[in-house]
């Protein structure tokens, strides 16, 4: 996975780095889980009253990363490239698609594992909510959608 520039220093919660290829890398507090499911087609042969099963179509669920607001806005303005896309006025399918690693830390900065996700491309982006009255610090989300993800080695 290529990194466009000199890894910054990120904030010791930011246990989870997304690193897409062309925008370089991000430091995320929580990552929800990566999940896929096959479907289960069942089917009767000849009157039999026991179906025959057998895997069917995969289904992967959208990942949200979260973390506290920062002045790194790549991944809002990759999210724009698809609005724009969306619009008809922007890049064509094979470029607001970005491969991405999703990379599992522990306290001391290693890596525990990485998730490769691919053709994956931000459904949802959310600011935060802004309240002058809290304590807590203004969190943002970015909601992503892929073809696939597998455990790198």
């Amino acid at each position: 996975m290529a990194i466009i520039g000199q890894p910054r220093s990120f904030h010791k919660r930011f246990k989870f780095l997304c690193e897409v290829d062309g925008l370089g890398h991000s430091g995320f507090q929580k990552c929800s889980e990566l999940s896929v499911e096959v479907a289960n087609v069942q089917y009767f042969e000849g009157g039999s009253l026991i179906p025959n099963k057998s895997p069917g179509r995969l289904t992967f669920s959208d990942v949200t990363l979260e973390r506290g607001a920062t002045q790194d806005h790549e991944l809002f303005d990759w999210f724009l490239s698809v609005v724009d896309t969306a619009s008809g006025l922007g890049l064509p399918d094979s470029l607001y698609k970005r491969n991405l690693d999703i990379v599992q830390q522990d306290r001391d900065g290693t890596t525990l594992r990485r998730w490769s996700l691919s053709h994956a491309w931000p459904v949802k982006f959310v600011a935060g909510e802004w309240d002058n009255e809290s304590d807590e610090n203004v969190i943002e989300s970015v909601t992503l959608t892929y073809d696939f993800f597998e455990l790198a080695k």
